[in-house]
């Protein structure tokens, strides 16, 4: 980092990025499956956090992890835009 930059593009460069976060998780249950990314929130659905209606973003990361498949999320995502669809009929 040089000396002429500025204090939020010096925080930038400290942030990193971990794998395995709730984004790409199966027990992720994000508020809007359509758009969903790193941002989005969501509760955790498994089964022994359940009970304590945890509120987590996509970029949260928890040992709990289980990755979800791409034909879930696909059918996830087809649920939800069934699901505007008809909202708007």
């Amino acid at each position: 980092m040089t000396e002429n930059e500025s204090e939020p593009q010096k925080s930038l460069k400290k942030l990193t990025w971990q794998s395995e976060n709730c984004l790409a998780c199966v027990w992720f249950a994000p508020n809007d499956p359509i758009n969903a990314d790193i941002m989005e929130h969501g509760k955790c659905i498994h089964s022994k956090l359940k009970a304590y209606d945890l509120i987590v973003s996509g970029r949260d990361w928890c040992n709990l992890f289980a990755e979800i498949k791409q034909k879930q999320i696909d059918l996830l995502q087809e649920k939800a835009m069934k699901a505007r669809e008809s909202e708007k009929h």
